[in-house]
């Protein structure tokens, strides 16, 4: 046997030693599914996200990502904040402008899943508590709104005032809201009771034939304004002698918002007036 020939023989025993085996360890490499439910609920300055949990043992929380606009190369998605939970609030926003939404989920070995797959967007709206008006009778100069004029001392007006959107008159003990106007819609949303957001958009149908609805504590209510923008109120609290309403209220500054699901036709022509009879 030649020296190579017993090197080869005596190191075959020490490299079969050396052998490790070990099971190796599975790196984990599969992302979350994409977050499902996704939606959102307008506020003031800021907008509520929501969506369903994931159920993957493994999930360590979400990311929520904000977007100027819906898709495209043009629009990236950028990352806002992380949550453990399933819900969050993006704050500093600007009123008035759009933003779109996505979140993702991702787990403990720090896999991303894709983002949520629905078109989640936006648009934050002014929004104010424990307004009181008067009754178009006994208080005329405390009964109405302007719903444009949020930011400013004229946002209430007499219920004959030409910029008064809706009013608020009492007839029999009963507290009523008036559009002002024929091109200004109301309609009740139905009784809630904790939040102005149980009224989330507009509806396309539903308003009142004639211009007026009864007020009820813990109702939410639309407004649709001549020019196009679409403003809801709760009833908080009703009271006799003085007959009085306090709203939590709601304006959106961004006229013929896709979110409203509803536009108003311009007219030229006249305004009409409606004419406040108190109810017998």
């Amino acid at each position: 046997m030649n020296r190579l020939a017993v090197t080869l023989v005596l190191a075959a025993p020490l490299l079969a030693g050396c052998q490790d085996d070990r099971p190796m360890a599975v790196r984990d490499v599969t992302p979350p599914a994409a977050p499902r439910g996704f939606y959102s609920v307008t506020g003031d300055n800021g907008v509520t996200l929501h969506w369903l949990g994931n159920t993957e043992p493994d999930l360590a929380g979400y990311k929520v990502y904000m977007s100027p606009c819906a898709n495209g190369p043009n629009c990236p998605y950028d990352f806002v904040l992380t949550t453990a939970g399933t819900d969050a609030a993006v704050n500093q926003l600007t009123n008035g402008v759009t933003h779109y939404f996505a979140v993702a989920a991702f787990d403990r070995a720090g896999n991303e899943g894709d983002l949520s797959y629905a078109d989640v967007f936006d648009t934050p709206r002014p929004a104010g508590t424990g307004l009181i008006l008067g009754d178009a009778t006994a208080e005329p100069a405390l009964s109405g709104i302007d719903f444009s004029a949020y930011a400013l001392p004229t946002f209430r007006l007499p219920w004959d005032d030409a910029n008064t959107d809706v009013y608020q008159g009492v007839s029999g003990g009963l507290h009523y809201m008036f559009a002002a106007y024929t091109d200004t819609d109301i309609q009740d949303a139905g009784y809630d009771p904790a939040s102005l957001d149980a009224v989330d958009f507009a509806p396309n149908g539903g308003w009142s034939p004639d211009g007026s609805v009864q007020l009820i504590e813990g109702h939410n209510y639309v407004v649709w304004t001549h020019d196009n923008h679409f403003a809801k109120f709760r009833v908080i609290q009703l009271t006799a002698s003085p007959d009085r309403v306090m709203l939590d209220w709601a304006y959106q500054t961004d006229p013929g918002n896709p979110e409203l699901l509803a536009t108003r036709p311009r007219s030229d022509g006249a305004r009409i007036r409606r004419v406040f009879h108190p109810r017998t």
